[in-house]
């Protein structure tokens, strides 16, 4: 009995090594597509309703599926064709202004900011500092020319990078479509291997979370763009078309928008134009910020009751420790742990109710 035992013992140990190492051995060759692969995951599962319409269209999966990825690979390619085409001709003319108002000579503020006490004064002394000393003011160019070389450089690497991901998401994308029933039954099954029925409301809450992040940082992105981009059409700017488009791909991340919108507004001040640069400053605080606040916790929030800060910190923190795709994996990580914690409370509570009602048998049979 004791053999059996220590067999079955050994057995199981050998297993788990066995196991472990083909863990190992299949991240080392899968780990240059896991974010591919997640974002192929997020994408398709968010898409999921629009498929199965196209699906019920078609009546066949594989045409279905083809179609579906080539409208997503249209959806992706093209927007950023467009703006890859507004931003070779923009940011050469952005530069060139910035160049030339640099050289004109000193920068002064408006006399408004200027008097701010300890905030005006300090500014202006920077200023000076750039203005008043050509010498520095070509090398500090000449050093930014170098390193905005490198960075270039660099940039057509990740473009390279980042295109070659983007087409594994597409091909992933389509097998998903073409076998998400089957591939998520499987996983339902060996998952409940381990968790048993805890499974159903664990796989609940990351889908709803996964959904609710998707559309609430879509919807908040474009709203952002769409109200900052009115903002720079009444401040005269050259391409405020462009420049709400920039400010939507920032707004994807938490409190990133003001960094578009507020830059923008004190480049106009610098410049002397009052009435524009406060008024974009204020039409930024006003307006473009309330989108992002009464937006993002209506839709994230409200669909997941969660409370908007945990995914809030949920957005943030996975963006620094997963990178873009953390946008979406940090709140379904923290989805989970709230549905483990929501479920341990309610299991507890039951717990509760049950030994009081046996403490109410028992007191009732002992008379």
């Amino acid at each position: 009995m004791i053999d059996q035992v220590a067999e079955k013992l050994v057995r199981r140990v050998i297993l788990g090594f066995l196991l472990g190492g083909l863990l190992v051995l299949a991240y080392a060759v899968l780990q240059l597509f896991i974010v591919p692969v997640a974002w192929a995951v997020i994408i398709a599962y968010a898409t999921w309703p629009l498929y199965r319409r196209l699906r019920r269209a078609l009546r066949r999966p594989t045409p279905s599926a083809l179609v579906m990825t080539l409208l997503l690979s249209a959806a992706f390619i093209l927007p950023a064709l467009w703006l890859g085409g507004l931003f070779r001709g923009e940011i050469g003319t952005a530069y060139a202004a910035v160049i030339e108002r640099l050289t004109q000579g000193p920068l002064t503020l408006p006399e408004a900011i200027r008097t701010l006490p300890w905030l005006g004064g300090w500014l202006q002394d920077q200023l000076d500092l750039i203005g008043n000393d050509p010498a520095t003011l070509r090398t500090e160019l000449a050093a930014w020319g170098r390193q905005g070389a490198d960075q270039l450089v660099a940039l057509v690497g990740d473009v390279g990078r980042n295109a070659a991901k983007l087409g594994f998401a597409l091909i992933t994308v389509f097998f998903l479509y073409r076998d998400g029933e089957q591939v998520l039954q499987q996983v339902h099954r060996v998952l409940s291997r381990f968790l048993g029925s805890r499974i159903d409301a664990y796989l609940a809450a990351v889908g709803g979370m996964t959904k609710a992040v998707v559309w609430g940082l879509l919807a908040t992105a474009l709203a952002q763009g769409f109200v900052a981009g009115l903002g720079y059409w009444w401040a005269d700017l050259q391409a405020p078309v462009l420049l709400g488009a920039v400010t939507a791909l920032i707004a994807m991340i938490p409190f990133g928008a003001p960094i578009v919108w507020g830059s923008i507004g004190a480049w106009m001040l610098v410049n002397g134009d009052m009435v524009g640069g406060i008024g974009l400053l204020l039409w930024g605080a006003l307006a473009v910020s309330w989108v992002d606040n009464l937006v993002r916790p209506l839709v994230i929030s409200n669909a997941t009751r969660i409370p908007f800060l945990l995914v809030m910190f949920g957005v943030l923190g996975g963006l620094a420790a997963f990178g873009l795709v953390g946008l979406f994996l940090g709140p379904v990580i923290l989805a989970v742990m709230m549905a483990v914690w929501r479920e341990w409370i309610e299991e507890s509570r039951l717990e509760a109710v049950a030994q009081q009602e046996a403490d109410a048998r028992a007191s009732e049979e002992s008379r």
